[in-house]
């Protein structure tokens, strides 16, 4: 949970539970060498409280000779679920200090009852098995929960044995919250009507979930984007419907960096679309745009689309990037080669005679985007052919039609990618020298990853 000599934040709410972890935790410090430091967050919620519960902690820090990091921030005038936004609030200040190195992990309070209070409110919610895990003992921000096995009401008792004061919170019994009428009424019912052991119960619940997400190599707590994920059709329509979701909410995550308001039915819809005869298909789900193209799914975060259109001019020799993908474009001028080229080679070189140098520099030379309406007359083909009528032999994903390259010498299209050169410009057994047209960097394409 944490190594030897950790620099190790605590998060100090003032409530029994962190002051009984600050406790403990400054027990077990000379003997894992732990150096430790107090994190609080003044919220702003409860007023003259909310700063009494701030120098609570400010002088219980002061009384162990411990560091102390402050935050304070307006809650209340955030756009948001009141109780969502303070959980905010805490993980980016949390984030913060350790990306910034002031510590290297925080540790919180969270108890088993929380973490009964959790899994039950999940399943109340409609949660898949990824949102039975509950709280996790580790994460990847680098939040540690030692106190996860331990029960709130012997917490509670440890610290008044020893007569140690603790700062007691009144909107925890505010039931207009939703996890407080949990606490409050739900669970104590059933624990009365149904099972006197039922926090144990939800907590290994939690566990089990906990290692089947292990064994499956999932991480329900994403919090980093890593972009578009492309999925192909059929390895998803034959894959059993368990392992499916699996793929199916890891694509999410890696999308959008979590999975928060993505439920079942959002899952079900998806699936339904990997089911349905081959076409297109698209849905918004909340962060995630899910598109569906051929043999393809493809998942991007939502938002505003990167400008359609793009015309940049070419020199030869030379290299362009295209806008917004990290592929680069480059033109050479090369003599042809001797040995008779294969086809890949052949519909990349244009034959260099058919361009006019103005005063020794190529001008009219353009790279740009494939539009509605393209055509043109590619090698082996006696007539022109709309360039969106092999995008759909070719079954290129609708996607990825937006950025295609297209190169053009006086308006005119000469090379199309894939497609390769024009006729009336491919280098032929005359030529002498010829421009040869490659592309390098990251290219994503689904077609690319599967059949061309």
């Amino acid at each position: 949970m944490f190594e030897n000599g950790s620099n190790l934040g605590v998060a100090v709410s003032g409530g029994a539970d962190s002051v009984f972890l600050l406790h403990l935790l400054r027990d077990l410090a000379p003997r894992w060498n732990l150096r430790l430091s107090v994190v609080h967050i003044e919220h702003g919620i409860r007023g003259t409280d909310s700063t009494a519960d701030a120098e609570f902690v400010r002088q219980l820090a002061r009384s162990f000779d411990l560091p102390f990091h402050l935050h304070t921030v307006n809650v209340t005038a955030i756009q948001d679920n009141l109780e969502q936004a303070a959980r905010n609030a805490r993980r980016e200040f949390f984030t913060e200090l350790i990306s910034q190195g002031t510590v290297e992990r925080i540790a919180t309070g969270h108890t088993r009852n929380d973490q009964a209070e959790t899994v039950l409110f999940r399943i109340l919610r409609g949660s898949g098995l990824t949102g039975l895990t509950g709280i996790l003992p580790v994460t990847m921000e680098g939040i540690v929960r030692p106190l996860l096995e331990a029960d709130r009401a012997e917490i509670e008792l440890w610290l008044r044995d020893r007569q140690i004061a603790w700062r007691e919170d009144v909107t925890n019994r505010d039931l207009s919250y939703a996890r407080n009428r949990l606490r409050h009424e739900i669970l104590p019912l059933l624990r009365d009507a149904f099972n006197p052991q039922l926090d144990a119960a939800l907590a290994h619940l939690a566990m089990l979930a906990q290692d089947e997400e292990a064994y499956w190599g999932s991480e329900p707590e994403t919090n980093s984007i890593a972009g578009p994920q492309i999925l192909n059709i059929a390895e998803l329509a034959s894959s059993e419907p368990a392992l499916a979701r699996r793929r199916v909410r890891k694509a999410i995550a890696q999308t959008k960096g979590d999975l928060r308001q993505i439920g079942f039915d959002h899952i079900e819809r998806i699936l339904q679309m990997v089911r349905s005869a081959e076409g297109h298909d698209r849905i918004q789900l909340p962060g995630v745009d899910v598109f569906r193209s051929f043999q393809w799914i493809r998942f991007a975060p939502s938002g505003p689309t990167a400008e359609r259109d793009f015309t940049l001019p070419l020199q030869a020799p030379g290299c362009v990037e295209l806008p917004g993908s990290g592929t680069r474009i480059t033109l050479q001028v090369q003599e042809k080669s001797e040995q008779a080229p294969c086809r890949a080679t052949l519909v990349d070189e244009l034959d260099w005679q058919r361009f006019t140098p103005n005063a020794g520099a190529l001008t009219g030379l353009e790279l740009r985007n494939w539009r509605p309406g393209d055509q043109y007359r590619r090698v082996g083909h006696e007539k022109q052919e709309k360039i969106k009528i092999l995008f759909q032999e070719a079954r290129i994903p609708l996607w990825e039609r937006r950025q295609w390259p297209i190169i053009t010498y006086n308006e005119t299209i000469v090379w199309v990618r894939r497609f390769g050169a024009a006729a009336e410009f491919v280098a032929g057994p005359a030529s002498r020298m010829v421009l040869r047209i490659g592309e390098s960097g990251s290219v994503q394409s689904g077609y690319r990853s599967g059949t061309p």
